[in-house]
């Protein structure tokens, strides 16, 4: 983040050299001021609905409900979640996808290349095929295939199913192959991340849900039929396994280890996989069985990988409260080293809020989804109602896990809504996207965000600027 601590000379200077930019950077989205405090809830919602950290950002509707079912009745039911985009092949970066969270289920398709907004977006599963609920997981497969599944499940449920689309760029409307990979176990799925070795991360969204890895047999198989055609399941279990963050728990950190709740093939361990009536195997039940460890509300995943190969899964636990006051929402964010099996606390509302120099407290409040930007900032998604709810860019310098600290990047002003799925373009670092979904006016948004770079100041003044910063000692980060 380009921000910098002036003293009163180089605040005499500000007016000439300011925004000040040290060089170049891959994304221009590090480049704001923190913000304070909350926002005023509009309703209707608006079509610009965030208030910006930076007057060098942009926002604007490029997709909503409305227009949708105006165009094909019933073809939208809202609750636009977690985005991604088809990152490899042909068109790369052309596509974007979401579920629908709600009881009648779907997956829609937006095209950035078509300029006419009647026409771009494109409901590629129905709502309620195959008794699809509750959509929420969305992520690009290694072998150009698209993955959701069900933010549902419990004791009798049919439901916390994992499903593939193998044909999202192709699909007519309602035209998607959409078939549900059984080999996974069952739990109420939000994050999924795949590793470099293609291991396939995922959670139960639970108050003592699990961290999970699937292993397939065949990890760089050209098709999901081929990779979900065996594999192995683990869970994850930290210490001594059996914790529970629980209400003003501690958090739980520290070495780990990967149980396995399946064999080899994706089939039963005997006496230990809880088997269902379908022959798929109940995720949470098994976790329990081999003491795995459960965080409270364990919901969004993300993958960095560090310019020394070690990567970090990121896990965002909702509702980790820290202090006793269930009604402040405090919640945590997680790092775990992939390779050291080290599990670290990233951030949580002691961590210091930029703004203020002091722990972020309350205004911190239940982080829900994660993103990664194009220099490997992670930012994270409050799960809070409009005016109260922000996202929050997190600064880890030196990449070892833990944010030194963390500070209000957008926030939503949409009365009745909330934030999913933020997304960075993997193709243009100054592109990134996210849903407004279930405002008070039923009209769900999905949010184009861009940022440029500031206007360069005139060469006098910033060699003058320059020389005087420099003598104060100030840098811009080494990153990662």
């Amino acid at each position: 983040m380009k921000l910098f601590k002036l003293t009163l000379v180089a605040a005499a200077i500000s007016a000439v050299v300011s925004p000040f930019t040290a060089q170049a950077a891959d994304t221009e989205f590090d480049n704001f001021t923190p913000m304070t405090g909350d926002t005023t809830p509009l309703n209707p919602g608006s079509a610009t609905p965030y208030k910006l950290s930076s007057p060098y950002f942009s926002q604007q509707t490029i997709a909503d409900r409305a227009t949708q079912n105006a165009l094909v009745p019933g073809s939208n039911s809202g609750n636009f979640d977690m985005i991604t985009a088809n990152e490899t092949g042909p068109d790369a970066g052309r596509y974007l996808f979401m579920p629908f969270e709600t009881s009648q289920a779907g997956v829609q398709r937006i095209d950035l290349w078509d300029s006419n907004y009647n026409t771009r977006t494109t409901t590629i599963v129905a709502p309620g095929t195959q008794g699809f609920v509750s959509g929420d997981a969305s992520r690009w497969t290694p072998w150009g295939g698209y993955l959701t599944a069900e933010e549902r499940w419990g004791t009798g449920s049919t439901k916390g199913r994992l499903f593939e689309i193998s044909n999202p760029t192709t699909a007519t409307a309602n035209g998607a192959n959409f078939v549900q990979e059984t080999i996974i176990p069952r739990v109420s799925h939000e994050g999924l991340a795949f590793d470099s070795n293609n291991a396939l991360y995922f959670v139960d969204e639970l108050n003592g849900g699990s961290i999970y890895k699937y292993v397939s047999a065949d990890p760089f198989a050209s098709s999901g039929a081929d990779y979900f055609a065996a594999g192995q399941t683990f869970a994850l279990k930290v210490g001594n396994g059996g914790q529970f963050e629980g209400n003003n728990g501690a958090a739980i950190t520290g070495s780990a280890s990967w149980e396995a709740i399946t064999d080899a093939d994706g089939s039963a361990l005997v006496g230990i996989s809880a088997v269902l009536g379908d022959g798929t195997i109940d995720g949470r039940v098994t976790a329990d069985t081999v003491t795995a460890t459960g965080y409270n509300r364990p919901e969004d995943l993300e993958i960095q990988t560090l310019s020394s190969g070690d990567q970090f899964l990121y896990f965002a636990t909702t509702d980790s409260d820290d202090n006793g006051i269930n009604s402040d929402g405090r919640g945590r964010v997680y790092s775990f080293n992939l390779t050291t099996l080290e599990v670290k606390l990233f951030a949580d509302s002691n961590t210091i809020d930029a703004a203020t120099g002091l722990a972020a407290g309350g205004a911190f409040s239940n982080p829900d989804n994660l993103a990664i930007d194009s220099e490997g900032n992670i930012y994270i998604v409050e799960d809070q109602p409009g005016g109260i709810e922000d996202v929050w860019f997190a600064m880890d310098s030196d990449r070892d896990g833990v944010a030194e600290s963390i500070s209000k990047w957008i926030s939503l002003t949409t009365d009745g809504a909330e934030s999913t799925g933020l997304y960075f373009d993997k193709f243009d670092s100054n592109k990134a996207y996210i849903n407004v979904q279930h405002p008070f006016d039923g009209i769900d948004r999905t949010i184009e965000l861009t940022a440029t770079a500031p206007v360069p100041v005139p060469g006098a003044a910033w060699l003058f600027g320059s020389a005087i910063l420099g003598g104060l000692g100030v840098t811009r980060r080494k990153r990662a």
